[in-house]
């Protein structure tokens, strides 16, 4: 039977653990830092048992001694078997990947094992791993993903359609001030409505709670989503005749804490109701505005 490999692997804080995590909600059996002399066992274990290891994400990093060679060789033999089998890279910049593992204070695997400050470390393993990333089918830059863009990106990537099929929504509210989402097919923004962060018993509260959405209804919400939705169910069935398995539709504020998250909410709850699979993810709403960076919510993941 053909399964399914997908073996996950970059640089060294990249957010190859934050991956994994990711991929096992999209229902991929998860093997973190799997030695590569085993992969062609685990490969004959799954054969045996398919229906609990259809779809295999296996993590696999520089810490491996002989990782090239083995690597491709494991990898060789799974595609003349039959399976499908996929590379995915993670990369990040310099300064990004200093910065995750300054703030979680972790060791990088060369600094331990070769001696090498932090910087030079990430640059040996940059170009140990260069002729890696030239052969991966995906490379994906994590510096500016959060946690949200990671599952969205990932689930138009490597999820399946759930057995009754059709197009997945994907709502995503977002905060300006920190810039807009890197893989939205549309964005709006519904800052001309009055900001509850300027009322002290709603700055801490989210638009998710009853409080702030009661708030934006008296000044114009309710009508800007009847008409939003409406015009989205203009446009939905069009991008739908077009075989597209998801659709992202970034809802932006100021902050992404208070407006955009009610409007994603509310809205997700009105397309749902029309029939269409909605997931609704809130990049900015824990954001402290004070300290934020953009790789902050990916720190330390692997």
């Amino acid at each position: 039977m053909s399964l399914s490999f997908l073996f996950v692997t970059g640089l060294s804080g990249a957010g190859k653990s934050q991956t994994l995590r990711v991929l096992e909600d999209l229902g991929y059996f998860c093997v973190d830092n799997l030695p590569i002399p085993l992969v062609s066992q685990f490969a004959v274990l799954a054969n045996r048992r398919p229906s609990e290891f259809d779809r295999v994400a296996i993590g696999v990093d520089i810490r491996e001694g002989t990782f090239f060679q083995e690597f491709w060789q494991s990898f060789d033999r799974l595609k003349a078997e039959g399976h499908r089998v996929e590379v995915l890279f993670l990369d990040s910049g310099d300064d990004v990947l200093m910065r995750r593992f300054s703030e979680t204070r972790r060791p990088h695997p060369l600094s331990l094992s070769a001696g090498l400050p932090l910087l030079e470390a990430i640059r040996e393993e940059r170009e140990r791993l260069s002729s890696l990333r030239k052969r991966a089918d995906r490379v994906v830059d994590t510096s500016l993903l959060s946690v949200a863009e990671l599952r969205i990106l990932m689930g138009k990537s490597f999820g399946v359609p759930e057995p009754e099929g059709g197009m997945v929504v994907y709502l995503l509210s977002f905060g300006f001030k920190f810039g807009l989402p890197m893989d939205a097919d549309m964005v709006f923004d519904v800052r001309f409505l009055p900001n509850p962060n300027y009322d002290p018993r709603l700055r801490p509260r989210t638009g998710k709670d009853p409080e702030v959405w009661s708030f934006l209804i008296g000044r114009g919400a309710e009508g800007f989503l009847e008409e939003f939705s409406r015009f989205l169910l203009l446009l939905l069935p069009r991008f739908a005749e077009e075989r597209r398995s998801t659709l992202t539709i970034a809802v932006g504020c100021t902050g992404g804490r208070h407006r955009s998250v009610g409007i994603a909410e509310h809205l997700g709850i009105r397309l749902e109701k029309e029939g269409y699979r909605i997931r609704v993810a809130h990049r900015d709403i824990d954001k402290d505005t004070k300290r934020y960076r953009p790789d902050k919510d990916i720190a330390g993941q692997g």
